[in-house]
């Protein structure tokens, strides 16, 4: 099902970290077992934006 591919290769981000911050998320994935890409989709789930006429 090629859709479901699709859909996760919209835009693809780098981000840089500090050392710190990086060091966060490792660990928080590491006692969660969750990979670093989900959670980071949830917390950008989770950004409350003001709705505006150019929204999608």
């Amino acid at each position: 099902m090629e859709s479901v591919n699709k859909k996760w290769a919209i835009k693809r981000l780098t981000i840089n970290l500090t050392s710190s911050e990086a060091e966060r998320l490792e660990k928080y994935c590491s006692i969660t077992g969750r990979p670093a890409t989900d959670v980071i989709r949830e917390l950008i789930r989770s950004l409350t934006v003001e709705s505006t006429s150019n929204a999608n």
